[in-house]
């Protein structure tokens, strides 16, 4: 393979390279998303090991996605009323006080189990400002021409930080304790403040909006007056709520593969290794320009892969293939979803519309473990996954044909109407 094909295959990283504030606010998030991670994996384990009991972790997960639930929009519309750089330096000081706090209540011993879901409401609550903000300055800092790109680099630091950080929490955990993995948490909060100091200003351009139920409400309408966008976030929901068989990795690792925590672990790692390897493949994005029709090709690929995963649960090998290739699709379509997303919307609504892109991407999976579990309640965990993906596929047909702008739009057009905004280095 000649160089110019081989940089048309793998990732770019020419915003890295090219736009040094770009590159400030990957490393933070990088550093800090490994740190997340150890933090995700050590709180569960801790309220388990406290109580002994799974709806104790449920209670924990319900905490969290409440938080969220209440204050993702409200914490979109601060980020397009403030500084979104004064936003990043006061959320990482108070996330990094949370991670403190954990630590603290862990070398207790036993703290109450009220104080950890207490610490867990806040965190998640503080979260749903610093996400909406940290998107939202991506446009500005990297400009249109490196958007696909940037947003490539993010989702390639993310999946590598969910694969290495939970595998370094156990090691934390296991050799120094629970309150080791909090503070090597809060420790990174401090790369991520560094990041944030070095950003220029980040005012929301063409003015601040006063924040409250208006500014959330014209952020929605928004939404509803751009059907593309609308579609984009439609799509996403068809495919976690249907064809995201998370919750049912534990019944297939025990009553069809008949294994244990190792099948569990194959399993849960697969769309991550997927995901991963999508993201390093992808130096031909940013030369698509009908984006709408990528993601629903990414979505229908997603859905085939879920479908045969259903079919062949019982054989590991396949199983952990069909995985793979699902978590491939799905970070292609989290790139072109968000590259429509930021090209669409003005700089003014960023904030908004990525909270409520935020609470997509996180309420999906949660009502697709409710969908997923109840249905394979019924007809058993693989032909839940088969369903599942059948239904996806099913969703993509009516989605298609009730938003045909979506198939239709091309990102020169976004280019075009976005290129007034000057990227910051």
């Amino acid at each position: 393979m000649t160089h110019g094909r081989l940089r048309r295959f793998v990732i770019d990283p020419t915003p890295l390279r090219e736009r040094p504030a770009y590159r400030w606010l990957w490393l933070g998030q990088l550093v800090n998303n490994g740190g997340r991670e150890i933090t995700l994996l050590a709180l569960p384990f801790q309220v388990y090991v406290l109580t002994g009991s799974i709806l104790a972790v449920g209670g924990l997960a319900a905490v969290r996605l409440l938080a969220l639930l209440l204050f993702s929009l409200p914490g979109g519309s601060l980020a397009d009323a403030f500084d979104r750089r004064r936003l990043l330096l006061l959320t990482q000081v108070c996330l990094g006080a949370t991670s403190l706090s954990l630590g603290w209540l862990a070398l207790g011993g036993r703290p109450p189990l009220a104080a950890l879901y207490a610490v867990a409401f806040v965190a998640s609550g503080i979260s749903t400002v610093d996400s909406p903000a940290r998107r939202a300055v991506i446009v500005g800092l990297v400009g249109p021409r490196y958007l696909a790109a940037s947003l490539v680099l993010d989702q390639a630091g993310g999946q590598a930080a969910s694969i290495l950080g939970p595998a370094l929490g156990g090691l934390l955990i296991a050799a120094l304790g629970l309150p080791a993995a909090y503070f090597v948490d809060a420790v990174t909060f401090g790369g991520a403040l560094l990041a944030a100091w070095l950003l220029p200003a980040m005012p929301p351009q063409g003015g601040a909006t006063r924040p409250g139920l208006r500014s959330v409400g014209e952020g929605l309408d928004f939404v509803r007056r751009v059907p593309v966008l609308l579609a984009s976030f439609v799509v996403d929901l068809d495919a976690m709520i249907f064809g995201l068989p998370i919750a049912l990795f534990p019944i297939l690792a025990v009553s069809t593969l008949h294994g244990g925590a190792t099948e569990l672990g194959l399993l849960t790692a697969a769309p991550a290794v997927g995901a991963l390897v999508g993201a390093l493949t992808t130096g031909w994005v940013a030369a698509v320009r009908r984006q709408g029709r990528a993601v629903l090709l990414a979505v229908a690929v997603w859905g085939v892969a879920i479908t045969a995963f259903g079919l062949f649960a019982s054989v590991l090998p396949l199983a952990l293939l069909c995985l793979v290739v699902a978590g491939a699709a799905d970070v292609i379509s989290a790139v072109f979803r968000g590259t429509i997303l930021q090209l669409l919307t003005p700089d003014r609504l960023r904030g908004r519309l990525s909270a409520l892109h935020g609470l997509v991407v996180t309420g999906g999976p949660r009502l697709g473990d409710i969908e997923a579990t109840a249905v394979a309640a019924v007809v058993g965990a693989p032909a839940s996954a088969f369903l599942g993906g059948l239904l996806c596929l099913a969703g993509l047909v009516v989605i298609a044909r009730r938003f045909p702008q979506l198939d239709a739009y091309d990102g020169g057009g976004g280019l075009a109407a976005a290129g007034s905004e000057p990227a910051i280095s």
